[in-house]
């Protein structure tokens, strides 16, 4: 069993068990959080597609980790004009591990 959830307007394919690397979620480490906003279904092979979602369906996950990812840096440079500038970023994530899937 498989459902394709929306978590903050990205769409992610969770699987009891599994561990998605999401955007970060609000709550604290051990957190159960619930996503309603689930896209598509699919049971024994009977697969349900929402419009735009599966009424009835969730997603239940524990947050286990927050964190940042690597360093990503942005460098500009235009030649000749002296104009250089670099900036780093780190994107905040959340580590959830799928505990539950409710279908309707």
């Amino acid at each position: 069993m498989y459902a394709l959830v929306e978590i903050q307007g990205k769409q992610y394919k969770a699987q009891e068990g599994d561990v998605l690397k999401t955007e970060r979620v609000p709550g604290s480490e051990g957190d159960v959080v619930e996503f309603d906003s689930v896209m598509m279904l699919q049971n024994d092979g009977q697969v349900t597609f929402g419009q735009p979602y599966v009424s009835g369906a969730k997603v239940k996950a524990v947050l286990e980790n927050e964190g940042k990812d690597k360093k990503l840096v942005v460098y500009k440079y235009k030649r000749r004009k002296r104009y250089e500038r670099k900036q780093g970023h780190r994107q905040p994530y959340s580590l959830l591990r799928v505990k539950e899937i409710v279908g309707a």
